[in-house]
């Protein structure tokens, strides 16, 4: 599913946040001390090889809402974008924050000038996120955001499954319709 908002494509697949080659930077779905976890973080860190964690040591921690940025290691990407989502239920309002991990992620493409980022779908997984709740954030804001992006010209959502997949697409058609 793709859907081009101004100069920018926004495009839900399902795939491995690891394998996007054609990007220039991946988020990473991480945690407050942006260490090796499980889930995308697992994913991402066993790709990129342990400089990932040594550059992350000085960037911790974060705090929800929050991104930084580092450089890409052994993934075929230049960069990796982290994103501290909210945990659902916890971190409140969850909305909000959850919208500022995608806001906050593409000011640093921006500000360094990338032309394309893949996103997993944050929060999601071992944070409690409802799927259909969060993708309705996500491409809410990225979808507002796009307007504005001068050097993104893709936003890709890498989405682990098909269930996934439906529920951000559906939101997408529905979004993109709306604007």
């Amino acid at each position: 599913m793709k859907a081009v908002i101004g100069n920018v494509t926004i495009e839900c697949i399902v795939g491995d946040i690891t394998a996007q080659a054609d990007i220039d930077a991946v988020v990473n779905a991480a945690n407050a001390k942006l260490l090796p976890g499980g889930g995308v973080a697992g994913a991402i860190h066993t790709a990129a090889g342990p400089g990932l964690a040594e550059e992350c040591r000085a960037l911790a921690p974060i705090r929800p809402g929050d991104a930084v940025i580092t450089s890409g290691h052994r993934l075929p990407n230049a960069h990796i974008v982290h994103c501290l989502g909210p945990v659902y239920g916890r971190d409140e309002p969850s909305d909000a924050l959850l919208a500022d991990c995608y806001r906050n992620a593409l000011r640093l493409a921006e500000q360094h000038q990338l032309s394309g980022i893949a996103f997993p779908a944050i929060s999601t997984g071992a944070f409690g996120y409802p799927l259909a709740a969060a993708a309705e954030v996500a491409l809410r804001t990225l979808s507002g955001e796009a307007q504005h992006l001068r050097h993104v010209r893709l936003i890709r959502l890498v989405l682990a499954n098909e269930a996934a997949y439906r529920a951000h697409s559906e939101t997408l058609s529905r979004v993109v319709l709306s604007t």
